[in-house]
Order: structure tokens, then sequence, then C-alpha cells
């Protein structure tokens, strides 16, 4: 079995160098997101820039903890604070009375010369002490890092998810596709004596050999592509500065067994059914499906269509807000592409039926095409795989970046804004309205289980922002806010009106108990909720909007606060751009990955397709066809598949696109679809010149 094996793999290397690409390029991205992932786990040791002459810091509490239940039990959560806390003064009093004490940058943290651990004697749990690397908790942009590596670890783990789907997708379809190529070489072996269970051992121990082979080199390409990775992560601004590829094993040991494990598992797939291969299979020349779908194919492919749309409508019923979450419209999809895939078969022929048989080349692409099912859906698949993925990510972050936009635009009555870090105060000249607003956080509970983090709206004026304010209002009224009151949004627990509700403000100080004034519609996520200046310590103005009056007294009004001053559409747009260069990157490196592998399976499946098809090829010679209308009609037959492929990928992308128009409409938001016809368009094209390219030259070598 080992020879024969071997002897195949010699004849075939050829057909199996496209399996073999798709499965190292996996491995290799597994290896380079993994040792990606593997750096976001944990910042880099860095020197402490704040304090690095002090050897003890004592810092204010930078962390909410409170007690929730757990089980029969409890527990306590912590929740980061906008800013530590500050040093409580009659510790500062003791700390100078013993020690030298260094201050910097403010009143939350100072440095002690003194023992660590007296220190600490000293302090109790009044505030933390921090030593050695611990010190960077200090430094200004110690909470940008982590909130930097958290953005990049989503980024790196749903790339390495889409690579794993793709990956899977591509190599399984691969073998299936070899094997319904090898109908009569299994036909001669099960007539010279071979048993079903040798024909599924000779494909097992082929796929091993190709998976172990390939696994191996993508381990060594992602050791190689991780440092290129982290490079062009920090030039295109989704990682910080200083950030490197990790140096972990684990992502080696998981990514050589993953690649492995998909070799077999497609390979065990494919070898089932070439086991059922009867000895009369060898004397089969055409190539014409029955159009039958095999049960389990047919099976899992309804199986995971249903799953994705049952769990896209749930979704939209229970929890619409998450429609809008990158996780969520990044992940759904693949359910959707990969049982669209699989049914393929299905959806070929009554599409030829759509193509005009138009003279004798045309007539023959259809017909080819109708009786050749599982080669156009072959070829299909992994471009419905591209499109789909390029009409979903790019479709759902542009629509969800045009609702915000327009909702944000659709919330103020104001004509003039000023945005800056820390305005200063205005005076609102006669006629005009003027409202300033800081942002800030708030805490809550959420039943006993949870504490939620909110990010919230300070405003200095209630009265002024109840008149500019134009937000989606589903009860109470704004101009009921003021110091001992909250305007709150539909996702809160506590949303009735006269309700009372307890916060933690954004230095933690609470519970304070506030009374629901009104209650927004949920939107797009940036409906509050809103405080008073009152119940938002630290809070520094950072937008002043102005309305009514003369534009040039508001606007030189405006300009007094030492912000940039704009107008509020003008502002709106820069805030929510359409081609914002950091998300388009991040979707470019998720598409990026599903356009290599269509290539490589178009490619490859046409190239193996083209190879067996001689003396088909030589038939329509000998029917009186030239060179060129042979090589139109396998061009052709291509061309259409990649047309299927594009037409189901679209419909997958309307699914997913209606589902989240639904969502925005049920949180009140604007629907503002975007179909992104140029990422749609571009890998459309890209997989059609691939296509014909793989289809035409052995075509032409084959007709000479």
């Amino acid at each position: 079995m080992l020879s024969v094996a071997a002897a195949g793999l010699r004849a075939r290397r050829a057909s199996l160098l496209g399996g073999f690409l798709a499965l190292a390029l996996g491995v290799g991205l597994l290896v380079t997101t993994g040792l990606g992932l593997s750096a976001t786990f944990s910042a880099p040791d860095r020197a402490p820039e704040r304090f690095a002459s002090s050897p003890v810091v004592v810092q204010g509490q930078d962390r909410l903890t409170l007690p929730v239940r757990r089980g029969p039990g409890t527990a306590t959560v912590s929740r980061p604070l906008d800013r530590p806390q500050p040093v409580d003064s009659e510790l500062l009093r003791e700390l100078r009375a013993r020690w030298t004490v260094t201050t910097s940058g403010g009143p939350d943290a100072v440095g002690v010369d003194a023992p660590a651990a007296v220190v600490r004697a000293l302090v109790g749990d009044r505030a933390q002490v921090l030593t050695g690397a611990d010190r960077r908790r200090a430094d200004p942009g110690h909470t940008a890092d982590a909130e930097a590596l958290t953005g990049l670890n989503a980024l790196l783990g749903t790339s390495g998810g889409v690579a794993v789907f793709v990956s899977v997708f591509v190599v399984a379809s691969t073998f299936a596709f070899a094997v319904a190529l090898r109908r009569r070489e299994f036909g001669l072996l099960r007539a010279a004596g071979a048993t079903p269970g040798q024909i599924r051992r000779l494909l097992l121990t082929e796929a091993a050999a190709v998976g172990a082979l390939a696994s191996a080199t993508g381990c060594v390409l992602g050791s190689l592509g991780a440092p290129l990775l982290a490079r062009t992560l920090v030039d295109q601004g989704l990682a910080p500065a200083w950030f490197r590829a990790g140096d972990a094993a684990w992502p080696y040991h998981l990514a050589f067994w993953t690649g492995l494990a998909v070799a077999l598992t497609g390979a065990a797939a494919a070898s089932h059914r070439a086991g059922r291969t009867g000895p009369t299979a060898a004397l089969r020349e055409a190539d014409v499906d029955a159009g039958a779908l095999p049960p389990g194919r047919a099976l899992l492919g309804a199986g995971l269509l249903l799953t994705g749309a049952g769990l896209l409508l749930h979704t939209y019923a229970t929890d619409p807000s998450a429609l809008l979450k990158r996780k969520t419209y990044t992940t759904l999809p693949m359910l959707l592409i990969g049982g669209t895939a699989l049914l393929a078969p299905l959806l070929v022929r009554p599409l030829t039926r759509l193509l005009p048989a138009g003279g004798a080349v045309g007539t023959l692409v259809r017909e080819n095409s109708r009786a050749a099912v599982r080669r156009t859906a072959a070829v299909a698949a992994p471009v419905l795989v591209a499109v789909a993925l390029a009409g979903t990510l790019f479709g759902s972050a542009a629509s969800v970046t045009r609702a915000r936009g327009a909702e944000a635009r659709e919330a103020t009555a104001a004509s003039w804004v000023a945005t800056g870090e820390r305005l200063r105060p205005v005076a609102a000249p006669p006629g005009t309205v003027v409202s300033a607003s800081g942002a800030t956080t708030l805490f809550v509970r959420d039943g006993a289980e949870a504490v939620v983090r909110y990010g919230a709206r300070a405003v200095d004026d209630p009265a002024a922002f109840a008149e500019l304010a134009r937000l989606p209002v589903v009860a109470g009224d704004l101009r009921d806010l003021d110091d001992r009151s909250i305007v709150v949004h539909e996702e809160f627990e506590r949303r009735r009106v006269g309700e009372s509700v307890d916060v933690w403000t954004a230095d933690g100080r609470g519970p304070v108990r506030l009374r629901v004034a009104a209650v927004l519609a949920r939107g797009t996520g940036g409906n509050g909720p809103y405080v008073t200046r009152a119940n938002a310590p630290g809070s520094a103005v950072d937008r002043i909007e102005a309305g009514g009056g003369e534009e040039a007294a508001a606007t030189d009004a405006l300009a007094a606060s030492g912000g940039q001053v704009a107008t509020v559409a003008a502002r709106t747009a820069a805030d929510h751009p359409p081609g914002n260069p950091q998300a388009r990157a991040g979707l470019a490196l998720v598409l990026g990955i599903a356009v290599v592998y269509t290539l490589i399976a178009l490619v490859n499946t046409l190239l193996m397709a083209t190879s067996v098809r001689g003396g088909e090829l030589s038939s329509l010679r000998l029917a009186g066809a030239t060179r060129a209308q042979t090589v139109r009609v396998v061009a052709g037959e291509a061309l259409f598949a990649v047309a299927i492929g594009t037409v189901l990928g679209l419909g997958v992308t309307a699914l997913c696109l209606g589902t989240l128009g639904a969502g925005l409409a049920a949180l009140s938001a604007p629907a503002a679809l975007a179909l992104p016809w140029a990422a749609v368009g571009a890998v459309a094209v890209t997989c059609a010149a691939a296509a014909v390219a793989a289809a035409a030259l052995p075509a032409w070598r084959l007709t000479r």
C-alpha cells in the first residue's frame, strides 16, 4: 500500500500541488497569526517613564471592584476606571513626613524612595503600591497600550478563524474533486482485486504524506511571515509602534496538527466515496455527472445553511445591536457561505438555463456546464467564498459606519461645533444656544451577576442640551435631566422613567442613585447615557455645539474655546469616514486570505479538470471545431462557473446585509446600507482572469 501511494504521489505531483500550497499557506497563516496573538496577551516589558527614578510608586486605585453573584456564592468583578483615583491627602502627608516623595503629572500617583515592604505596611488598602515593571501602570500610555492589544487580539483572532475556515473548505474540495477525476483509476484497482478499505487507506496515506509535508513547510513560512505581519500592522496603525511578533511554541504545534487534521479530514470524506467505486467505473469515459448530491454532503450543507440563517434571525430578534459588531458580521456569514457552497451542485443546472446559447460555442458552454455539474460547482465554490466575504465584510462595515454617521447628524439641531481635548468655556451670543459636553464613564449593575461599563456624555447646561438635542426619545423628556437624574437607553436593565438606578462614576465613586429622566432608542451605540457634570468627576469638555442666531457670532464664540471649529455635517463626516484607513486595512487582511485561497483553488481545480479532457477536446477538433473555438469553449465554461459563484456570493451578501438593515431599523437607527461594488467587482474580475487563464492555457496545449 505504501509503495502504491508513493508511486501515486509521484505520478500526480502536479495535480496535488494546489492542495499542498493551500494547506502550506493555511498552516503558515496560522503560525503567523498565532505568533502575533501570543504577543497580544501582554505588553512587552518596558522601562517605566513617569517614575523611572523612583523604586516605589503609590498610585490611587485604577479599577472598580464590586461583588457579584456567581452560582450559589459570590465573586468580584473588576473594571478599569477612566483614570486612577487621586492619592488620599492624608496618606500623602504621611508619606511626605517619612520619605522623599516625587510627584509627576498629577495627583493620581507619587514616587517614594523607600523599601516596598515598609511602604505597603503604611499604605494598606488605601492605594496601590507598584514596584519593578508594574510601575509602568502609572505611565500615561499604559491604558492605551492595553486597549490597542485588545483590538489587535480581536483582529488576529478573526484572521486566524478565516484562515482555518477557508483552508478547510479549499483542501476538502480539492481532495473531493481529485477523487472524482480518478474514478477510472479506482475502477481499475477494484477490477484488479482491491477492496474498498484498501482504496480508502490509499487516499488517507496520500493525504497524510501531503499534509505532513505541507504543514512542516507552513511552519517555516509562518516563522518568516510573523515579523513581516508585525511590521505591516504597525505601519498601518493597527498596532502600537513597539509591537513585535511573539516567540511562543504553541502556534507551531497548533498549526502543524491542525494542518494534518485538515488534510486527513478532507481525504476521509472523499475516500468514503472512492471506496464505493465499482469495477465498471473503469469503462466510463464521459465526464458526465448524474447531478445527485451525496446524502452526507446534502445533509451537512442544509445543516450549515439553516444554522447560519437561524443564528442570523435569532440575533436580529433577540439582540439586533450584535449585528453591528465585527465579530458577528465576520463569523455568521461563514456558516451561510459553507452551506451554500456544499449545495452548489443543486444550483448549477437551474442557473445554466439562464445562459443564452448563442452559436455553437455558446451551446457547448451551456451543455458542458450542465453535464459536468461537479466540475462547474468545484470552480464556483471558491469564488462564492471570496465574493461573499468581500460583500459581507466590507458591506457590513461600511453600512454600520454610514448608519452611525447619519445618526450623529440627526442627533443635534446645532449648525456649528468646536472639538478638542480640553476646551475653554464660552459665552453664548444673543440668540444662540451653546451646549458643552465631555466624555465620561459610568458603571452600572446588570442584575446581580454583572457590572457593565458604559461610555457616557456629561453635559454642562441641561437646558441648552435639551434645546439642541434631537435624540430618539422613546419615553420621558430630556428637559428633566438634572444633577439627580440620568438619561439612559433601552439596553439599561432599569429603563422606565421615574425608576432609580445606581451608578458608579468614572473615578469609582458610588453608588450614586439617579432617577431616570428619559429613555432613548438604542441606535448604533452612541445614544447615551447622559448625566450632568456633577456626576462626571474629571471629565473635560471636548465638544461645544452652537445653534441658532447669527453664523458669524456663533463661530467667533466657538473659536474662543481653543478648539477646531467646523459645521456639524463636516465634523460628522470626519468622525465617521466611509473609508477609515485602519478599518479597511484590517478588513483587507482578512479578505486577502480568502482571495489568495480562492485563486489557488481555482487554478488547481481548472488545471486538474482540463488536463484530463484531452480526448474530449480532440473529439471537438475532429468534429470540425477550430483550435480557437475549442479554447473559447473551455474558457467560456470557466467564466460561466465564476459567474455562478459570483451570483451565489451576492445572494449570501444580500441576506446578511438585509438582516443588518432590519436590525438597524429595530434599533431605530438609519438603515444606510452600502454594497461594496468596488471590492466585490475587484474580487470577481480577479477570479475571472485567473480562471480563464488556468483553463485556456492547458486547453491550448492539448489541442496542438
